[in-house]
């Protein structure tokens, strides 16, 4: 046992910001893990991987391919009833949050070192698993912001698994880029519906607010 904690390496500091993310020892990877809850998003410029469990939540995984700092999100839109469920690209709630969620990230990667023009994205989730939540189907209204923003943005996107009825648990590569999904396909899930249930109710209250500057 004490031969194999010598293997493991010190863990290098997180970027300023990131303090509360959850950072462990992936043994399966030989890496350094970040994991992610909804509402929550990570950026690194080390060799780690960003880990997270997604239902009709939307994760982009975003990085320069020259640089190697990159970032994975994990976002939903909120519901807001007096909202044209159509309208992505205006002054709504739902598109200002989503804005905000993704330029947050995009913004602590460009502050960190990457470029905007070298910048590639993948983007996973929006399955249909919220059934009872809402007429509206949240899972599909996530996947037509981000696919609705990254063409709005004339950002590069480069992989994408989007839809179907299954939760997805998402590896994230920053460095080199590389995604593995894995969909869960047993119903044993009823944590990850109670926590993005939980989270839909409490983003649909909070006002947004803040302003991103992009460099």
């Amino acid at each position: 046992m004490n031969s194999e904690r010598l293997l493991v390496p010190p863990i290098q500091p997180e970027l300023p910001g990131f303090s509360d993310i959850n950072r462990y020892w992936d043994k399966t990877n030989e890496k350094y893990a970040a994991k992610i809850l909804p509402g929550e998003y990570y950026v690194t410029v080390h060799d780690e991987v960003i880990v997270t469990v997604l239902g009709s939540c939307v994760s982009a995984c975003v990085r320069d391919t020259v640089f190697g700092i990159g970032g994975m999100n994990h976002f939903m839109l909120p519901l807001n009833k007096n909202e044209d469920p159509n309208s992505f690209g205006g002054t709504g709630v739902s598109a200002r949050f989503g804005n905000f969620a993704m330029e947050q990230m995009i913004n602590d990667i460009l502050k960190n070192g990457g470029r905007r023009e070298n910048l590639e994205i993948k983007v996973f989730g929006g399955g249909r698993v919220l059934k009872n939540m809402s007429t509206l189907d949240i899972g599909q209204k996530n996947i037509d912001f981000i696919l609705k923003y990254i063409s709005d943005e004339s950002l590069k996107l480069a992989a994408k698994d989007l839809g179907d009825i299954y939760p997805r648990k998402v590896l994230y590569f920053p460095v080199s880029g590389r995604v593995r999904v894995k969909k869960l396909r047993s119903l044993h899930n009823n944590t990850i519906i109670e926590r993005e249930t939980r989270y839909s109710k409490t983003i649909a209250k909070e006002p947004v607010s803040g302003e991103i500057d992009l460099f």
